[in-house]
């Protein structure tokens, strides 16, 4: 249907796309996969003429319809539900309003009207009406009516304004609106950024449904492995196809570095030989003919790259911690509201040395609150909460730590700030850790892209040892390789964590316990995310059967 073929796009400091060469079939569902800045979104914009290819083109077959849900979603909060879905009859629309001009236009001017302007009205008319018609004007309320429920809205949710709706239920309007256009391919970029868990499932069962070609960035493993039946991944500009879901990528991927690593160790040890060789004999009166002709031989092989020296990521690492107590968190009849709703009441929560312990709930559901009352940032209304008394030290990453970072501040300045003592070689080797390689920790933090900023953040979290970690969406904006790292620093990391998470592969890597926040109460897993869904769908079949 549409094919990539030799794609290169260079901007005025870097060339992202060097022969980016790939395809998508109808009913493909795409998973497009690589580091931050590797040039996932760029491809997007090529794709709907947003950014024009340096070199390369765009094959399509026929003329397909092509939409584009971006990170931002295009929204009028003013609107209600209802017109902001038709708003995506553009066509539609465009005439609805020549005929109610047409129309207020007769009203007006009534038996003042000429008979020649009276015609010509009357023409006008006719035509936009009949055009009205061909566009669907007249079924276009039912179809809007048709896709509501799909996308979990009722009749009377209809009539409500999108300003009402929290930012999942926005991104359903948003691609509400996207479907109402009945696309071929349809690109969609981090849909689930700032999603809760059950939006999240809602979007993997409504895409996987679709008959519609799918193009998704995402750095949502799980999301990826259940949605998309396709992964192209992009590393150095370059792009490689795999057939078949995230998992089976991972697999092949795996095997395929193991086979290139072998047969680059294999090589390195026949150029060894050879070099030795025309090093030994290039001098030698009887043999110096043969040497420069494996030297020539040598120089006209084409090098096996080594896997093991591709991009550089980010490594996190924790500093070793001091040993707390064995109670670390003691919340004690907890009633908390929030804008008038009642968040907690009458909740209980134990925390104790060394859990890894994932909060779980809705947008909504004070989760965010909850940590903020731990850091005393607010006040509970009624109850205790209490740190652990003895030898208890917090380190608390916030939702929007990234954006508190001073814009003005290099790298390695806002590190040398909170390491006065730090040597240059230190706190070189420190963020190059978390990325920031070369001239990289003499950027301004302005300069910084999101994912820069997250690893910067983290960074300063990091550097100040401490045994319990508050994380509130600590992966947020982190691409793949990021999330893999922290994940195995915090699996050796000695402390207790309590973090807030939507990515579900994060929190099954990491957590021992969950605990989920439903009906203004805390509910305890004592295992990982897996012994957790085994158990809600047992209580979800014992509710069934009653």
């Amino acid at each position: 249907m549409i094919r990539l073929e030799a794609i290169s796009k260079i901007f005025q400091t870097d060339t992202v796309l060097k022969n980016v060469t790939w395809e998508i079939k109808k009913g493909e569902k795409i998973g497009l996969v690589g580091s931050n800045g590797s040039g996932k979104t760029t491809q997007l914009k090529i794709l709907v003429g947003e950014e024009e290819p340096t070199t390369g083109s765009i094959q399509k077959i026929g003329k397909p319809r092509i939409s584009y849900l971006k990170q931002e979603f295009d929204y009028c909060l003013d609107r209600t539900v209802r017109e902001e879905l038709e708003s995506a009859y553009e066509d539609i629309q465009l005439v609805s309003q020549k005929l109610v001009g047409i129309e207020n236009e007769l009203k007006l001017l009534g038996d003042s009207l000429s008979a020649n302007k009276l015609n010509f009205l009357i023409k006008e008319l006719d035509l936009n009406q009949r055009k009205f018609e061909s566009l669907g004007g007249y079924t276009m309320q039912a179809e809007v009516d048709k896709i509501l429920p799909k996308l979990g809205f009722s009749l009377e949710d209809a009539d409500k304004l999108v300003a009402h709706f929290s930012g999942g239920w926005q991104m359903k309007i948003g691609l509400g609106k996207i479907m109402l256009q009945e696309p071929d391919v349809l690109l969609l970029d981090e849909p689930t950024n700032h999603l809760d868990l059950d939006t999240i499932l809602w979007l993997e069962n409504y895409l996987s449904s679709l008959k519609t070609s799918i193009i998704l960035i995402s750095h949502d493993r799980y999301f990826i492995d259940k949605v998309c039946n396709k992964i192209v991944v992009i590393e150095e500009g370059l792009t490689k196809t795999y057939s078949g879901n995230y998992s089976f990528f991972i697999k092949k991927k795996t095997q395929d570095e193991q086979s290139q690593n072998k047969a680059y160790q294999i090589q390195q040890k026949q150029i060894e030989s050879q070099t030795k060789y025309i090093e030994r004999f290039r001098a030698s009166a009887t043999r110096s003919t043969q040497a420069k002709n494996k030297e020539k031989q040598l120089n006209k092989v084409e090098k096996i790259k080594n896997p093991i020296s591709k991009t550089k990521h980010p490594s996190f690492f924790f500093p070793p911690c001091p040993k707390s107590g064995q109670l670390v968190l003691d919340i004690k009849n907890l009633s908390h509201s929030f804008d008038s709703n009642i968040i907690f009441f009458e909740s209980n929560l134990k925390i104790y040395a060394g859990e890894k312990i994932a909060l779980l709930g809705p947008n909504g559901s004070g989760k965010s609150t909850l940590f903020n009352l731990i850091m005393n940032n607010l006040i509970p209304e009624i109850g205790e909460i209490n740190i652990g008394k003895y030898n208890v030290i917090t380190s608390y990453y916030q939702q929007n730590q990234a954006e508190a970072l001073n814009d003005k501040d290099s790298v390695i300045e806002l590190i040398f700030k909170n390491a006065p003592t730090w040597t240059q070689q230190k706190v070189r080797t420190f963020l190059a850790g978390f990325g920031f390689y070369k001239d990289a920790v003499f950027k301004n933090v302005q300069q910084l892209s999101g994912g820069e900023k997250a690893r910067l953040a983290l960074a300063l979290i990091v550097m100040k040892p401490s045994n319990f970690l508050l994380l509130d969406e600590p992966t947020n904006h982190l691409d793949i390789p990021s999330k893999e790292n922290l994940e195995a620093a915090l699996k050796k990391y000695k402390g207790t964590v309590f973090f807030i998470s939507h990515d579900r592969y994060f929190i099954s890597k990491v957590a021992n316990r969950i605990v989920e926040i439903s009906d203004s109460n805390f509910f305890s897993f004592s295992g990982n995310y897996q012994y957790y869904l085994k158990k809600k769908n047992e209580t979800k079949n014992i509710a069934a059967s009653k």
